[in-house]
């Protein structure tokens, strides 16, 4: 299983960080030899940041070999995929080839608080949120369309074009990989099954899938329904990737990694987490301790894990990671 590191950058609005220790995160982790990715959140108003691409971009330059991705781009069913095919493209190139697109459909209705939350998000963008799944659909359509042909034509519900080009191409070919973020599972329950209409959108879509919120036994039995509907549809199941994102918080006192990482979580996504909820989503402990979570994904065949320290000494955290749980892994 591979580990990937995901960059806080909503935490430079809050003081979880800073944009140069973003940059030092990024250098610590490629340096150290075990993560293999790095990865940026993603919104534009509802949950403001670091603007995605952008900071993707300043990572490009700033490593060498680590693949550079979003998890996941919230603002998708938002964003021109014209725009966006030039300006991924570009990023790819800049980056030798090592880019990731996780595609998802964002936040809903009413939900989020910041800026008036998701509501005057989709009014500001002139987006209906009811849209936001088959916007995402035709917007992945849209940009492979734009990556594998020169001159490109489309005709769809929300874009058409006929004979315009990107140009230069990615760098990755036939493109680069496009995932999709879903939680086929309602976060942190039990209910009977993964929801087939996503499944089905992974299977139909998408080179590789990512999740939040789940067991280790729901993402087996989410990623084997992905598998099984991707090849009923004819696809190489073995070309197709899997991700979990999950949170640590090392403390010796695990009540003191439960209330910093509670802490964290509330400010980013301004919101009162549950405990049931942080404790799903959430190492919080000894070294040990959060080894036995990580050791259980891949004990189901996780093949990243992306991993976002939920505290606020983003480097002491992942130095000690580094020295004291990577050993037990």
């Amino acid at each position: 299983m591979k580990l990937g590191l995901l960059l806080p950058n909503q935490g430079v609005v809050f003081g979880a960080t800073t944009v140069p220790e973003l940059l030092d995160l990024a250098g610590i982790a490629e340096g150290s030899g075990l993560f293999e990715s790095l990865w940026v959140g993603d919104n534009l108003l509802a949950k403001p940041r670091l603007e995605s691409i952008t900071l993707l971009s300043g990572l490009a330059t700033a490593t060498k070999t680590s693949r550079l991705g979003v998890a996941c781009m919230a603002s998708f069913p938002l964003r021109d995929p014209i725009v966006l095919a030039a300006q991924w493209g570009a990023l790819d190139c800049l980056s030798g080839g090592r880019t990731v697109l996780t595609a998802c459909i964002g936040g809903g209705p009413t939900k989020g608080n910041i800026a008036g939350g998701f509501d005057n998000e989709y009014s500001a963008m002139q987006v209906d949120p009811r849209e936001r799944v088959v916007r995402m659909e035709e917007g992945i359509q849209v940009l492979r369309t734009l990556w594998r042909q020169d001159p490109a034509s489309f005709e769809g519900r929300f874009f058409r074009f006929n004979g315009i080009a990107v140009r230069p191409p990615p760098v990755q070919t036939p493109s680069p990989p496009i995932w999709i973020a879903n939680n086929p599972w309602v976060f942190g329950t039990t209910q009977s099954g993964p929801s087939e209409r996503q499944v089905d959108r992974v299977a139909r879509l998408a080179d590789g899938w990512m999740t939040v919120g789940a067991t280790p036994e729901q993402f087996d039995t989410t990623w084997s329904a992905i598998k099984d509907a991707a090849a009923s549809l004819g696809r190489d199941q073995g070309s197709m990737e899997n991700s979990i994102y999950f949170n640590v918080n090392l403390n010796d006192d695990p009540s003191a990694a439960f209330t910093e990482a509670k802490r964290f979580l509330d400010e980013y996504y301004s919101s009162d987490w549950p405990k049931w909820k942080v404790n799903v989503w959430t190492a919080c402990g000894a070294p040990e301790a959060c080894a036995e979570r990580i050791r259980a994904f891949r004990a189901v065949n996780a093949q990243t894990m992306i991993l976002r320290f939920a505290a606020y000494d983003q480097k002491a955290q992942l130095n000690r990671f580094l020295t004291d749980v990577a050993p037990l892994l």
